[in-house]
Formats: structure tokens, sequence, C-alpha cells
């Protein structure tokens, strides 16, 4: 599974309430200390697919280009390619961000640089399935619905 949004969308958490006890999270987030993230990023990712485990790759995967060579190798072992794309405006994701803590917490202008490169995805970049996330602050839950194509 792909994660696809701006920093403080709900990518995170959404993938702890959902997938945590069954997937192995691939975050470059959690690879801060490494001088390579991009090439332990890729190590994680195939030793996930040879073992034959579920993954989710949670960062901002924000241009085709960046995520045609995670959908590629996914495909290279035989995996479904799922996306799940958080579609939300720079001021609440600024919101959320200015609420976090520590390392957590990303520059404003990390937000304002990631929504300038956002392609939203579509099913031509060779997702199995696609679904968009909106998180319902309110309610405290995310909403899930197909994507298909550029729309809904």
């Amino acid at each position: 599974m792909i994660l696809i949004g701006l920093p403080a969308a709900g990518k995170s958490t959404f993938y702890r309430e959902r997938f945590a006890g069954t997937h192995d999270h691939i975050s470059k987030d959690l690879l801060r200390n490494n001088r390579r993230p991009e090439r332990r990023q890729e190590q994680l990712l195939l030793e996930s697919l040879s073992g034959g485990r579920s993954l989710v790759i949670d960062n901002t995967n924000a241009s085709v280009a960046v995520r045609a060579p995670l959908i590629r190798t996914a495909r290279a072992h035989g995996a479904r390619v799922i996306g799940y794309y958080f579609p939300t405006d720079a001021g609440a994701a600024l919101r959320r961000n200015r609420a976090r803590g520590g390392r957590d917490r990303v520059p404003d202008v990390a937000i304002f640089t990631v929504r300038k490169r956002l392609e939203p995805p579509s099913r031509d970049e060779g997702f199995d399935e696609l679904f968009e996330v909106r998180l319902l602050e309110d309610e405290r839950r995310f909403e899930v619905v197909p994507r298909v194509g550029d729309r809904l």
C-alpha cells in the first residue's frame, strides 16, 4: 500500500489505526538518521516483498515519478498495489502540524513544498485499487471511499 498526501494529512495515524498489526511500516520519517534514506527504503521494500509480507509505504509520495518505482518493484514481486490518497488543504495540515511536538513536527515550508509537487494519483499509474481518505476530525475517524481514475 502506498499512502499519498501532505505532511500532517493523517497518513501515519491511518497506518497505526488500520494496518499496524498486519503490515510492515516503511517510512522515511523512521530513517532520519540514515545517510541514504532512499536506498534504505528500497532495501526495506524488497525485504518485505521477498518475505511475502504486506507493507505500507508511509511518505508523502507526492508525484507520479516518486510512486512509479514503488509500483514497479511491487509488481515485479507479484504484489497488489493499493493507493490511499489523503486530500488535505494546506491550512488544515498547518494547524495539525503545529499541534505536533518534537521531531513529528515539520517546518511549515515542507507542507507548501509538497503541496506544489502533489499530483493526485490515478489508476493509470498501475494501482489495483485506489481510495480517497478523508480525516473527519470532529468525529475522530477516517472516511475511506473508492477513487476511480482522477475523480470519485
